[in-house]
């Protein structure tokens, strides 16, 4: 299995990237994967999706210590569940702590479990993004008006996590990657011309070309800026595996 991660800020943005990225491991055969997006017009716009990945890093760390000792294996779908649920809380927590508003806590949410051995994975979209699982693009989009996370920590969480229907189960998996809307932003950036483009998502989430690089996706933006004239105009953030 490798793993290829990438933020960037967009063209349009001048101070902060407002996506952040995150890739762990919850044991020896899982990994949890998310990837956020803050909302630009919130206030301090990257503090939330920056702050949802250091609670989930925490709460994973927290998991893997327990299961480390316990010897205990759990189903990729109540440990889904049981992540967001402890994520739900302590953002309550945080929120009452420190006084903050709900503007800023918005940030898109994507997230996934994966069993590597058995390459399967339980996924949740809470707001806008993609999945691409085995060439197979899954795009939730909800009218640039995403249904934060934030919204919703005065609910009650089992009825709220009931209500949720952005899922998606998967099986053998071979190629997945997690990327927030960013991807669909790419825009000539200058007056040069270049040579004819290809299509930015299949090249970078199903062409595997350069695959034993790190750096792969890095690379693959790179080259989609000097070789087609194409950045993208809002801030990037995309996490890779190829099994």
């Amino acid at each position: 299995m490798t793993r290829y991660e990438i933020t960037q800020i967009g063209e349009h943005h001048t101070n902060y990237c407002e996506d952040y990225v995150l890739t762990t491991s919850l044991g020896e055969d899982q990994i949890l994967c998310a990837v956020m997006d803050g909302c630009t017009m919130a206030t301090e716009s990257y503090f939330a999706s920056t702050l949802i990945g250091k609670i989930l890093r925490k709460i994973v760390k927290e998991i893997s210590y327990k299961s480390f000792l316990e010897k205990e294996e759990v189903v990729i779908e109540v440990l889904l569940k049981k992540i967001v649920e402890q994520l739900f809380n302590e953002l309550k927590h945080l929120k009452n702590i420190l006084f903050l508003e709900k503007e800023e806590l918005l940030s898109t949410l994507l997230i996934g479990v994966v069993d590597i051995k058995k390459q399967r994975g339980e996924f949740l979209a809470i707001g806008d993004g993609m999945f691409c699982i085995d060439g197979k693009i899954t795009e939730f989009e909800q009218d640039n008006k995403p249904d934060y996370f934030g919204y919703h920590l005065g609910e009650d969480f089992e009825e709220w996590y009931a209500s949720q229907n952005q899922k998606i189960s998967a099986q053998q998996i071979q190629d997945l990657s997690i990327c927030t809307d960013g991807i669909f932003t790419f825009q000539k950036f200058d007056n040069q011309k270049y040579p004819s483009s290809e299509n930015v998502i299949d090249f970078l989430l199903k062409d595997k070309d350069g695959f034993e690089n790190q750096n792969m996706l890095k690379k693959k933006v790179f080259e989609i800026e000097r070789n087609w004239g194409l950045k993208p105009t809002d801030d990037l953030g995309i996490i890779r595996i190829i099994f």
